[in-house]
């Protein structure tokens, strides 16, 4: 919404420059003044999406190591009850099991 109006505006301005009853030196002065005032937003928007991008990133670069660490933690629970029930096999196996009924 905010880019469309922006340019909107800019097309705007630059046809009422062009149709407007001035000599050539105040047209070209009111250019100046209006290419400096846009190159001035341009500026400003170009900075606040510069900021908000890195913000983006910042967030999600943190999500990211979170949701990491949380995976790990998981592997690693998951490897360590797989070797508790292997040594728990291990060791029920090497006690005599008794005859299955007939």
């Amino acid at each position: 919404m905010k880019k469309e109006f922006f340019w909107g505006a800019l097309i705007g301005a630059g046809v009422a420059l062009l149709v407007a009853p001035k000599t050539g030196r105040e047209t070209r002065e009111q250019i100046r003044g209006m290419a400096g005032t846009v190159k001035d937003k341009a500026d400003d928007y170009y900075d606040q999406v510069k900021e908000a991008v890195a913000c983006t990133l910042e967030n999600t670069k943190g999500l990211l190591d979170e949701k990491k660490q949380l995976i790990t933690d998981a592997v690693q629970a998951g490897i360590a009850m797989y070797e508790q029930k292997k040594q728990e096999k291990a060791t029920t196996s090497g006690q005599e099991k008794p005859a299955p009924p007939m």
